[in-house]
């Protein structure tokens, strides 16, 4: 085991072996703690986090969010288990998109769309990491630089994401960017949570509030068709918390597209542009996750493409619906649809991004 010198003593942050790469480069993983006990194991490929403690309303800590045992399996292919999502979340229509007159073409790797960055995207490269205690909690920040051209997209791009654990049992994720020529970027988190703590059985108990008085529709290649829909008298209405299994089968071509709930809702906006976009709640254990983000979307997924064929980190397999995502982000699609919020990036700016995680009980 290894402390860090800011430690002193406190066991607020820990770093272990993970695994190693098939080029021979070592996967570490970073255990980050706080006070009150909570504990969340993330590693440097893909700044994956593959476990996460949190307490019911008894005080019995289980793991809440779907994960491997080790790096291999990881390698092998998975659905994005806990990664960081770059350089763009979600799905570019057709891989293309145009900058300054210029066409830009990306992997293909959903069908006939680019999803999650690409054959290679940040979810699957070594994060440089830098731990450090902080009070109460515990800071890792994680760095990468993409290369100009790296899965097509244009310029050199250095990013730096910093997960901070704290004393109140948050997880508070910050995203920075540079860039040196005008490039796109849309970053997100893509951890997988069940906060019934058993991952033999499905989400659809939960409850979920989604803070969204419009989502976006989308094609038979879930690529958003450019209306913003209202929510009301349809199955995608959280604005009253319901649980996520009420309507999910409903008859909705929505939802038969999505084979379930796979779309961006239109966050309402936030004083100070920061503030509670989601909830959902397990009121059998009466774990609650609250999250908090300055981004205009969040993506529900909830877990349909399992099936079973994963194994679990505490025995059999993640079958459908184990886990459900709450990917705070820019909407899909953005660099070709017009009415969308941009996600340019240029020279001499600064991407930035925050999203909190707040588990609680009730």
């Amino acid at each position: 085991m290894e402390t860090t010198d800011a430690q002193q003593g406190k066991d607020f942050i820990e770093k272990r072996i993970f695994g190693k790469m098939p080029d021979g480069q070592t996967v570490e993983k970073y255990t980050l703690r706080n006070a009150s006990g909570m504990e969340i194991d993330v590693i440097t490929y893909g700044g994956i986090i593959t476990r996460w403690t949190a307490p019911d309303k008894n005080g019995s800590y289980e793991d809440i969010v779907l994960g491997f045992d080790d790096l291999q399996q990881y390698l092998d292919g998975n659905p994005y288990f806990g990664a960081l999502i770059g350089r763009y979340g979600n799905r570019i229509a057709n891989g293309k998109f145009s900058l300054d007159g210029e066409t830009y073409t990306l992997a293909t790797n959903d069908g006939e769309n680019h999803l999650h960055g690409g054959e290679k995207g940040f979810d699957k490269v070594l994060w440089q990491a830098k731990g450090e205690s902080v009070a109460d909690g515990a800071s890792l920040e994680l760095t990468y630089t993409s290369a100009d051209g790296e899965e097509g997209y244009p310029g050199k791009l250095d990013v730096k994401v910093t997960y901070t654990l704290t004393g109140d049992n948050e997880l508070d994720v910050r995203y920075e960017a540079t860039t040196d020529k005008p490039t796109i970027v849309n970053l997100t988190q893509h951890s997988y949570f069940n906060l019934s703590g058993d991952f033999t059985q499905s989400v659809l108990d939960h409850e979920l509030f989604l803070d969204a008085d419009a989502y976006l529709p989308v094609d038979g290649g879930l690529i958003p068709t450019g209306e913003l829909r209202a929510v009301s008298g349809t199955p995608f209405d959280f604005k009253q918390p319901k649980m996520m299994g009420k309507e999910i089968n409903a008859e909705n071509e929505q939802l038969a597209l999505g084979k379930g709930y796979d779309h961006c809702w239109v966050l309402n906006p936030k004083e100070g542009n920061y503030g509670l976009a989601a909830a959902a709640y397990h009121p059998k254990t009466g774990r609650l996750l609250e999250v908090y983000t300055n981004e205009p979307g969040i993506q529900f997924y909830s877990g349909n493409f399992l099936d079973g064929t994963l194994p679990a980190q505490k025995g059999g397999t993640y079958g459908q619906r184990a886990g459900f995502c709450l990917e705070t982000q820019h909407y899909p699609d953005t660099p070709n649809q017009e009415g969308f919020p941009s996600v340019r990036l240029n020279p001499g700016e600064t991407y930035s991004s925050r999203t909190t995680f707040k588990l609680s009980t009730k």
